[in-house]
């Protein structure tokens, strides 16, 4: 899967790959900072920054735009319909205990941990399903990106291999 979508941005420069990369949820920036340093060639800090800049995006545009798209679409085919009970159920269920427990916290801490099925598309679904207001919400989904950016680059770059 994954080689298939760096075959998909090779043709890009790096930099945009590494973009349209992080933007994708299947990858976010647990995968397009390591492809931007490891196969791009890119710098530590430019994989990091376009990578957290692209994460963003979607997040933001998740928290303004999720309920018109999705009522839209939902109303319009049975496949989408299936796909968004899936996803917004997937999503309160991994973070719902989390949030009762740990408030807006749990929401940074949740995107902050670079594993798959956290990250910023499903804080921010989860976030919005959950009506949590968005300007409580986003600032802790970017800060939440930044220290995954971070952990994801210093694991990147091998940098934990002095605690070994």
């Amino acid at each position: 899967m994954i080689d298939f979508l760096v075959n998909l941005v090779q043709n890009l420069p790096p930099e945009l790959a590494t973009f349209v990369l992080a933007m994708l949820p299947v990858t976010e920036l647990r995968a397009s900072i390591p492809i931007g340093i490891g196969v791009f060639g890119l710098h530590p800090f430019s994989a990091f920054f376009f990578s957290v800049i692209a994460d963003i995006v979607p997040a933001t545009l998740i928290m303004f735009f999720m309920k018109p798209v999705a009522v839209w679409l939902s109303e319009r085919s049975k496949i989408f319909k299936k796909l968004f009970d899936w996803w917004f159920d997937h999503s309160l269920e991994k973070f719902v205990k989390k949030y009762e427990k740990y408030g807006l916290w749990a929401l940074l801490i949740f995107v902050a941990i670079p594993l798959p099925i956290t990250g910023a598309w499903t804080g921010a679904t989860a976030a919005f399903l959950m009506n949590i207001p968005k300007k409580k919400a986003l600032p802790y989904i970017f800060g939440g990106v930044f220290i995954a950016g971070v952990i994801v680059t210093l694991i990147s770059i091998g940098a934990f291999r002095i605690f070994i």
